[in-house]
C-alpha cells in the first residue's frame, strides 16, 4: 500500500509548486522550515491522496511522518485525523501515536490541520486535562510549543477558554513570531465566542503582548478600537 501511495503523490507533484512552497514555508538556512523539502502538492490533492489511502497501516504511517519530503508527512497526518474522527474505538491509539511521533510534525501547517482535531479533541473529551499542553508550553521546541496553543482551538470550539489564556499567559513572552501570530489567532477565536472574556483578557495583558499577538487577536475588532490597543490608550 505504500508504494501506490508514494507513486500517487509523484504523479501529482509539480517542480515549479514544489519550488514556491519551499520559500513560502521558509526552508532556507536558519528559517524555521530549514532542509524541508516540496513536492508541490496543493492541500486538495493531499486530502484526496489520504482518504484514498485511509486504512495505511500505521507502520507505513510511521514511515511517511519520518519522510523528508512536507506532503508525504501532511498525508500521514490527515490518515491520522481521518481515523480519528471516523474510528471511535481507535482513537487513544490514534492520540498515542500522533505524540510518539511528533517529530515529524514539523511546520506551521503540519501542526495547525492536525493538533486541533487530534490531541485538542482527545484532551477535551477525556477530561478536559489540558496538562500536557502546558508540558509543551514549556518545550524548548517550536513546534511543540505550537502543538499546545493550537489544540486548544477545539477547547474553544466548545466554549472552555481557561486553556487557550493560561497558555496564552505562558507563552507572552516567548521569541518566535509563529508563537505570537498562534496565540493571537487563538485569542481572537475566542473573542469570536465570547468578545468579554477577550477583552478583560487583553486589559491585563495588551501592553507587554508582542505586537503581533495583539494585532491576530484584535483583528476582529472595529479600526478605531485596534488603534487604541496599538496606542496603547485603553483603560
Amino acid at each position: 500500500m505504500l508504494n501506490l501511495l508514494l507513486k500517487s503523490i509523484r504523479k501529482n507533484s509539480d517542480k515549479n509548486k514544489a519550488l514556491l512552497l519551499q520559500r513560502f514555508f521558509k526552508t532556507g538556512k536558519g528559517q524555521y522550515g530549514e532542509g524541508d523539502l516540496f513536492l508541490g502538492l496543493t492541500v486538495p490533492q493531499s486530502r484526496e491522496i489520504a482518504l484514498e489511502f485511509k486504512d495505511m497501516p500505521y507502520e507505513d504511517l510511521n514511515t511517511l511522518l519520518k519522510s523528508k519530503y512536507h506532503e508525504e508527512r501532511l498525508i500521514s497526518l490527515l490518515i491520522l485525523v481521518h481515523r480519528y474522527e471516523k474510528n471511535e474505538p481507535e482513537r487513544k491509539k490514534v492520540f498515542d501515536f500522533y505524540l510518539k511521533n511528533r517529530k515529524g510534525i514539523n511546520n506551521w501547517d503540519l501542526v495547525d490541520l492536525s493538533a486541533p482535531r487530534i490531541v485538542g479533541r482527545h484532551l477535551y473529551d477525556n477530561g478536559p486535562d489540558s496538562s500536557i499542553l502546558h508540558q509543551y508550553a514549556k518545550s524548548i521546541d517550536l513546534w511543540e510549543k505550537r502543538i499546545a496553543i493550537v489544540s486548544t482551538m477545539y477547547f474553544i470550539s466548545k466554549g472552555s477558554f481557561d486553556e487557550t489564556l493560561s497558555i496564552t499567559e505562558q507563552l507572552m513572552q516567548d521569541k518566535h513570531d509563529l508563537i505570537h501570530k498562534a496565540c493571537g489567532w487563538m485569542l481572537r477565536e475566542v473573542g469570536k465566542k465570547d468578545e468579554s472574556v477577550l477583552k478583560k483578557f487583553l486589559s491585563k495583558h495588551y501592553k507587554k503582548m508582542p505586537r503581533t499577538m495583539l494585532r491576530y487577536a484584535i483583528e476582529r475588532f472595529p479600526e478605531h478600537v485596534r488603534k487604541a490597543y496599538l496606542k496603547g490608550t485603553i483603560k
